[in-house]
């Protein structure tokens, strides 16, 4: 199973916290989910569809707890995929009207709602379910060893804004962005989608996906390390080189036992040790000396080539 299949089916058995904590969460499923058809002044019906069995199940329950609302679901199967999708349907009957009324979907004056119903999302717990049923129905989370990605697909700028907006009040920075005809909600730092699981009650995912935030850290930091200890050796190594081949020039010029000491004794030990640096090859030096030391009879080198 996928990560965000695993998540859906943490959030679906999530126990409400207090008695309206359930309304929220079916409202939001049915707004992302189901499609609305009028077939009369005041007549309506409605068709949810979900890919996750779990999902599909905690509708049908709502549906029938919250409003005794009959139900009717179809299992249909993918030819292409081959995986299952379920439609629940939701025929015309007397208390529909008043039910999705009651979920903030249809207005009072009969129209459609374009945000969130601030009744649904009075309270904490209740802004959590509300955004678990919006992730239940359209949301989507990467496998947490890849990139970080998250997002939630709703139908228009108004919802997604007030969406954007309860996020914001429990400290998780989310952005909106147009896709085709619909809105996406995304978060894109691993620490928002965090936040985000642990506020919804996603906890053992939160857990497994703050265990992979730890192992990546930690791999990285340690690729950094070598990287920089390759580079440092390429480097040191390149550096050798060029001292070597200038002791060479120097060498044509100057009888190595016309030269200073020093001199004498820095050409010994870079050319015993070609690929040390000249930190390693001051603690070869009987006494040791410094790399300060090192580099300074190095530019007498220099300078005895350029003279």
């Amino acid at each position: 199973m996928s990560f965000t299949t695993d998540v859906k089916d943490e959030l679906a058995h999530v126990a409400p916290t207090c008695s309206h904590c359930d309304r929220a969460t079916l409202a939001a499923l049915v707004r992302v989910e189901g499609t609305l058809f009028l077939s009369g002044p005041g007549s309506y019906r409605v068709e949810i569809a979900t890919d996750s069995a779990s999902v599909g199940r905690l509708v049908i329950k709502l549906l029938h707890a919250l409003y005794g609302l009959k139900t009717e679901l179809t299992i249909r199967r993918s030819v292409l995929h081959k995986t299952p999708n379920y439609l629940i349907e939701i025929p015309t009957q007397q208390d529909l009207g008043d039910a999705l009324r009651d979920m903030g979907i249809v207005a009072e004056d009969g129209g459609l709602s374009l945000g969130i119903d601030p009744r649904l999302v009075s309270k904490k717990c209740c802004q959590a379910a509300y955004l678990r049923g919006i992730f239940l129905g359209s949301g989507f989370i990467s496998d947490p060893k890849s990139d970080f990605h998250f997002e939630m697909i709703v139908e228009n700028g108004q919802f997604a804004q007030d969406a954007v907006d309860i996020l914001s009040s429990q400290g998780i920075a989310a952005k909106v962005m147009a896709r085709r005809s619909s809105q996406m909600i995304y978060l894109k730092s691993g620490n928002a989608i965090l936040e985000f699981l642990a506020f919804t009650g996603a906890h053992r995912s939160a857990l497994m996906l703050e265990e992979v935030r730890v192992v990546k850290s930690v791999r990285n930091d340690v690729n950094r390390q070598i990287n920089a200890e390759i580079a440092n050796q390429h480097k040191a190594a390149d550096a050798a080189f060029r001292q070597l081949f200038m002791i060479r020039d120097v060498l044509r010029i100057h009888d190595v036992a016309s030269l200073p000491p020093a001199l004498q004794e820095f050409i010994r030990l870079r050319v015993t040790y070609p690929e040390a640096s000249l930190k390693e090859l001051g603690e070869r030096h009987d006494p040791p000396l410094s790399k300060s030391a090192m580099n300074h009879r190095l530019r007498r080198l220099e300078q005895l080539l350029e003279e």
